[in-house]
């Protein structure tokens, strides 16, 4: 019997330990370190968002629910590591206090609740019941410190997106924004654009690779979305260096940079895999030649100045494209983008991540 008590205890301390390291890694510590429990809770949700969803065919609806589920599985991250807390106190308590597994149970979710509502008797079992509220309070305060955080980082990225719209049109696009900016402010304003974007890329890699969830937060408008924002923009980059006639730029090239490297560290945390070193035609693209050319028609006519070499154009796009086309892809695919050119358009359908990255994955 006592080897069983002690066998109980462990294992409760052990869930319990494994649970807090969940609430930690999601809200504290400052990288990608998201345990399995919170992993499965999002997954979870995510597909009875999607069963709820399986009938439903018009886009505005489907976002409308959809800009329910990030906060919808942070919200229920904190029942669910609750009642595995609950779990392992309740073995703690029935090991150490000699008692009935209901009177453990009561002991562990009164004390992690500070409820108060039933005496501790003992050293050991009044200890236990310390810890436990010290746990309680500790993952209600986390969530509280939490919630300010995400915002901020929503509020800046969304500003950067919102303002896109202006140059890039809805949905953004990379032909769009350069209309535009030969017609309007001139080409040679670009440079301020890649300037900012780079800041944006660099400030999407921090958050939403230490802030997972934010990656889900769609946009307040339903045709507006991060990724869509930033395939245009990294477009709109490699179009300009690849094809149009100007000085060459070498913020542009640093704008992409940022960009594909915020893009498939964002897409690492659903384990996509990638070769870090692509190179065209060894690794197609999904914009195809005919594509391309089509683009190269369109801002002719608007009188954006072009390079005479096409061939070489093309060559060039697709070596910048190639860098960020299957990350751009992918998240288009899992944050259920709306439609946009040249990325969620050619996204391929939403697939469950796995549960347990496989040795290897990004």
């Amino acid at each position: 019997m006592i080897a069983l008590r002690i066998l109980a205890f462990l294992l409760g301390l052990a869930l319990t330990a494994s649970t807090l390291y969940s609430a930690i890694a999601t809200f504290v510590v400052p990288r990608n370190a998201t345990g399995t429990l919170t992993r499965a809770v999002f997954l979870f949700v995510r597909k009875l968002f999607l069963l709820g969803l399986r009938d439903v065919q018009d886009y505005k609806r489907s976002d409308r629910v959809m800009a329910f589920y990030a906060p919808v599985s942070l919200v229920a991250l904190v029942p669910v590591w609750a009642a595995f807390i609950v779990a392992g106190y309740t073995l703690m308590f029935w090991a150490v206090g000699g008692i009935s597994w209901f009177r453990a149970f009561r002991d562990a979710g009164s004390s992690l609740l500070t409820l108060g509502f039933e005496p501790l008797n003992g050293l050991f079992e009044t200890a236990l019941g310390f810890s436990a509220a010290t746990i309680g309070l500790m993952i209600a305060a986390l969530l509280i410190s939490y919630l300010p955080s995400i915002y901020g980082a929503f509020s800046r990225r969304e500003a950067a997106v919102t303002l896109l719209e202006v140059r890039a049109g809805s949905p953004p696009s990379a032909v769009e924004m350069l209309q535009r900016f030969n017609r309007i402010h001139g080409l040679g304003r670009l440079s301020d654009q890649w300037q900012a974007w780079e800041a944006w890329f660099a400030d999407i890699h921090e958050s939403h690779t230490s802030l997972a969830a934010l990656v889900f937060y769609r946009s307040p408008e339903p045709d507006h979305s991060w990724v869509t924002a930033a395939g245009a923009v990294l477009d709109t980059a490699s179009l300009t260096l690849a094809a149009v006639d100007i000085p060459n730029d070498a913020q542009a090239a640093l704008c992409i940079r940022a960009g594909y490297l915020a893009l498939r560290d964002i897409a690492g945390l659903f384990n996509f895999e990638h070769n870090p070193n692509p190179h065209y035609p060894d690794d197609p693209i999904s914009v195809t030649r005919a594509e391309f050319d089509g683009a190269l028609e369109q801002l002719s006519a608007a009188g954006v100045p072009l390079k005479a070499d096409h061939e070489q154009a093309w060559l060039d796009f697709a070596g910048w494209r190639v860098n960020y086309d299957q990350a751009l892809l992918a998240l288009c695919s899992v944050t259920m983008a709306p439609v946009a050119p040249w990325s969620s358009d050619r996204a391929p359908a939403y697939r469950a991540p796995r549960l347990f990255p496989s040795r290897g994955s990004s």
